[in-house]
């Protein structure tokens, strides 16, 4: 029997790139988003689950995992995608715009592990891997609370692999660089293709190629790599 992948953020940019790649890889993947996109529709037809969720809400997580471990088994990896971006300074930004970017960034990533975490222990084996971004390192202006919520995100990662390794879990993160996703809109013109112009491979990563470590993560290869973050920058952070 395939490999349970729960994926969240699933619907488009690199959530949606994890998704295809994990369906190629073999693995059975459960797809999370707040609706459903013609993307995932057509992954459908190929094998992908799909649950509607918003995991903004946080009281809900736990029933949530309950009932997806009670319908599709317990889960080999969970990888933790759905982020927002809130483009602005820190001094002007709304607390209730604060609020909801750490709920979605942090809070519910450590929730979701929280409670899928615990057929992972049951099986003695797992993985879990965590979405960063290079920002969390290089900070970037008017993403001030993003970098936040990232840098909280890999400093969980490193603790909850020393937690949950001798259960045979590992629990790495994948922090992409500048990709052409719907989060990056507003880096058009000169303000990308100065970030390209950094690159030493004079490119942006793309979604497939972030997508592509996830997949790795989740191989035998990868079994003795826990407790880390994987950039895939294309460079430009070198």
């Amino acid at each position: 029997m395939s490999k349970l992948v729960i994926v969240t953020g699933a619907s488009r940019g690199l959530g949606l790139a994890i998704c295809r790649q994990l369906l190629q890889a073999g693995y059975s993947v459960l797809a999370l988003a707040r609706s459903q996109s013609d993307e995932l529709t057509q992954l459908q037809q190929q094998g992908l689950h799909f649950c509607a969720a918003d995991l903004s809400e946080l009281d809900k997580i736990p029933a949530l995992c309950s009932e997806l471990t009670k319908q599709y088994g317990r889960p080999y990896a969970l990888i933790n995608n759905a982020a927002v971006g809130y483009d602005g300074v820190l001094a002007t930004m709304h607390n209730t715009e604060i609020n909801s970017l750490l709920n979605l960034n942090i809070q519910a990533p450590i929730l979701l592990s929280k409670y899928l975490l615990r057929p992972m222990l049951l099986n003695q084996s797992g993985r879990i891997v965590n979405i960063s971004s290079i920002i969390a390192r290089t900070g970037f202006n008017g993403l001030s609370v993003y970098a936040a919520s990232k840098a909280a995100l890999e400093g969980f990662s490193k603790s909850l692999a020393r937690e949950v390794g001798k259960a045979g879990i590992t629990v790495n993160c994948v922090a992409p660089g500048y990709m052409q996703t719907e989060m990056t809109q507003s880096l058009q013109g000169d303000k990308l293709e100065s970030i390209k112009r950094r690159s030493p491979l004079g490119r942006l990563a793309t979604p497939d190629d972030a997508a592509g470590a996830v997949v790795y993560l989740l191989s035998e290869q990868a079994a003795a790599i826990t407790g880390t973050t994987i950039i895939v920058d294309a460079g430009s952070t070198a």
